[in-house]
């Protein structure tokens, strides 16, 4: 079976407690992050991601490293346990599997209009509009959100967010229709990283065969 990362249609949230409190509390948080993500110009960062399938009860743990430029370059390398790209472009977006020498190419459009892990992951999404927002506390020094979209989708019904001091997102965990969760967690961060424009282009190596899509198929990414 092909692996394939998609726009983040997982995010499992686990049952417990809630601790409501008044809207208004996350308020001062959520201006916080959006004024952070305002002036944040690139960022590098290592990640261990967790998938678990709800259906099969089945759980893939991956790592790999997240480089982010804006408006919209992204460089998502799985490393372990098997070795993917996904790469978005000024022009258009890759999906590359080294093993299986494949790449996808997709239209910059597969990314308009999603909502999902990376959208939140790179400040693409205005919190205060696109969600309802809720405070609860601190945990493992981060303070947490739980997130719920205001026209929810497939891809994501809810979601928590754990922000550090500086107002950074350092983890993020997405629930989907379908009861199965993606958590994305950042080991490091660099904010403002020095990244490089060839960590945003791709060039399929010889002998990888290219197959052009146009995201008419219902592609998504970062799963």
């Amino acid at each position: 079976m092909k692996r394939r990362i998609y726009v983040l249609y997982c995010f499992l949230g686990i049952a417990c407690c809630l601790i409501w409190q008044s809207p208004a509390l996350a308020t001062g948080v959520v201006t916080a992050i959006q004024q952070r993500y305002e002036r944040l110009a690139s960022y590098a960062a290592d990640f261990e991601q967790t998938i678990t399938h709800r259906e099969s009860g089945s759980t893939e743990r991956r790592q790999g490293r997240l480089l982010f430029k804006k408006p919209l370059l992204i460089h998502w390398q799985t490393n372990k346990p098997h070795e993917e790209l996904l790469l978005v472009t000024s022009k258009e977006v890759w999906n590359y599997l080294p093993d299986e020498e494949i790449a996808w190419r997709y239209p910059l459009s597969v990314m308009q209009g999603s909502q999902g892990v990376i959208q939140v992951l790179t400040g693409q999404t205005a919190l205060d509009r696109d969600f309802e927002v809720r405070e609860e506390g601190r945990e493992d020094g981060f303070r947490k959100l739980r997130l719920y979209p205001k026209e929810p989708s497939p891809q994501m019904v809810e979601a928590l967010l754990w922000v550090d001091n500086n107002a950074l997102i350092r983890r993020v965990s997405v629930l989907d229709f379908y009861g199965n969760g993606n958590d994305v967690r950042f080991t490091s961060f660099k904010a403002d990283a020095p990244v490089r424009a060839a960590d945003f282009t791709f060039q399929p190596p010889a002998g990888v065969d290219v197959e052009n899509r146009d995201g008419t198929e219902g592609v998504q990414f970062f799963d």
